[in-house]
């Protein structure tokens, strides 16, 4: 009886030992797997990003580039068929034209054969008004003698006074025609042509839409629409990318900043190129301002914390490099 009671305890000892060592080894295990991991800082490489597209609408004729080629800053990259803004510079010119004959013949005056003909109606007065003049003066004389009745003097007198007043009309009608147009019909004819100037160098700016250029240097991201395709005014036609204006953009919750000051350099790994090590430089810190990127930890006795917007950009280039790719922050 006394080895089956030892044998009985002995039992009870080693499965309380065997519990004991599967709690402990139980909360060692929970505590090493439900401990909090350490928070990772992650960011994302940006470029400065162009928008190439058009001020008239057109169809796509050609592109002289492909996605992924490299341009420089003025190459032609892209040619747009624009029918309609080369018929309304015809409209334009055509509109020149016209103003400026207006002109020029605001600025000659009369044609010549109408200056010589109102200067032979002139002339022609001219000798009429002798001619009373000389009438007139002769009955005036016998009139005085009594020679003349009153009536017919008074019938050469009137005769002379619209002699005198054809005479007159006759002057202005050559003076008028030999001036030509008056100052403010040569003004409005000036005007005329400048304004058609203006509407042929308007239409002209729109051709150059014809063939667009890059902006910048750097690399064609992605092109929009096909060749043949309808596109409008300010419509997308292709991204370029600037590689060599780049950073990195990290989204930081303010608790968590540390050493992320304007001017200060940090260390970060880029796990798409094997985790290659790379310094970057802070040179831009400011607050998101939305409520969304709060955390609240008042329920915990402790403070609301505020994410920030940092950038920063490699100290030296990093070949390999592309937007979008993942920047880790390294922990100090």
């Amino acid at each position: 009886m006394s080895e089956k009671k030892g044998f009985s305890i002995n039992n009870m000892m080693l499965a309380f030992i065997t519990v004991v060592v599967v709690i402990g080894i139980v909360a060692v295990a929970g505590f090493i797997l439900l401990k909090p991991a350490e928070p990772i800082i992650m960011g994302q490489a940006e470029a400065t990003e162009v928008r190439v597209s058009g001020m008239v609408p057109g169809r796509i004729e050609a592109y002289t580039f492909a996605e992924g080629d490299n341009v420089k800053k003025g190459d032609t990259v892209v040619y747009i068929h624009i029918p309609a803004v080369w018929a309304k510079l015809q409209q334009a010119e055509a509109a020149q034209s016209a103003a400026q004959a207006q002109d020029a013949k605001a600025l000659k005056g009369a044609r010549t054969e109408i200056i010589t003909g109102a200067f032979e109606m002139w002339q022609k007065a001219k000798a009429g008004l002798e001619i009373a003049e000389k009438s007139y003066n002769r009955i005036k004389n016998l009139h005085a003698k009594g020679v003349v009745p009153t009536q017919k003097y008074d019938e050469v007198l009137a005769n002379y006074k619209a002699m005198q007043a054809t005479e007159k009309a006759a002057k202005s009608q050559y003076t008028m025609a030999k001036a030509g147009a008056e100052r403010e019909d040569k003004l409005m004819a000036a005007a005329m042509v400048a304004r058609a100037k203006g509407a042929v160098a308007e239409v002209t700016s729109y051709t150059s839409e014809a063939a667009l250029v890059s902006p910048i240097t750097g690399q064609i991201s992605e092109c929009f629409p096909q060749v043949g395709e309808l596109v409008g005014s300010g419509a997308p036609i292709m991204n370029i990318v600037d590689l060599d204006d780049m950073w990195v953009t990290f989204n930081v919750r303010e608790d968590m900043l540390g050493d992320m000051k304007v001017n200060n350099e940090v260390t970060a790994f880029i796990p798409a190129l094997n985790n290659q090590e790379v310094t970057l430089k802070v040179y831009f810190l400011k607050d998101m301002g939305s409520y969304a990127v709060w955390k609240a930890t008042k329920t915990t006795g402790q403070y609301d914390t505020k994410t920030f917007e940092v950038r920063a950009r490699p100290v030296t280039p990093v070949e390999g490099l592309r937007p979008g790719m993942s920047v880790i922050l390294k922990k100090k």
